[in-house]
């Protein structure tokens, strides 16, 4: 039996969301520490890119689907926090914006799996 893309996908985020709540604790331990530079992980818009599905027409009435591309517009991360003059770049501040949208991240990732379960337990009952 194949496992459910839904929560595989859920897994793989809640992975990415401990690699990167592990990142901010390691910033927030550092940021006395001269020359130390701010680190986060990469988006988890990534992982979605490499495991997009597609869809297929299954009969010869169906419509075909238009190919989605990204924007042809690149993305520019920009950092508006100061570098220390110690070199560090890290401020509590922005970590603490990142370690709270981590967590309501985690909330909706746990929530979608809580409801995804349930329908799964309904349609097994049925």
């Amino acid at each position: 039996m194949n496992s459910i893309y839904l929560l595989d996908l859920a897994s793989r985020q809640a992975g990415w969301l401990f690699a990167r709540q592990t990142a901010i604790a390691g910033n927030v331990a550092n940021v006395d520490t001269p020359g130390y530079r701010s680190q986060d992980v990469e988006p988890f818009t990534e992982a979605l890119e490499a495991t997009r599905l597609a869809m297929a027409a299954t009969a010869p009435g169906h419509i075909a689907a238009s190919v989605m591309r990204k924007a042809d517009v690149p993305a520019v991360m920009q950092n508006g926090w100061e570098v220390k003059a110690s070199g560090n770049s890290v401020t509590l501040e922005a970590e603490l914006l990142k370690s709270g949208q981590v967590g309501r991240a985690y909330s909706l990732n746990t929530a979608i799996v809580k409801s995804f379960h349930n329908m799964l337990m309904m349609s097994a009952k049925s």
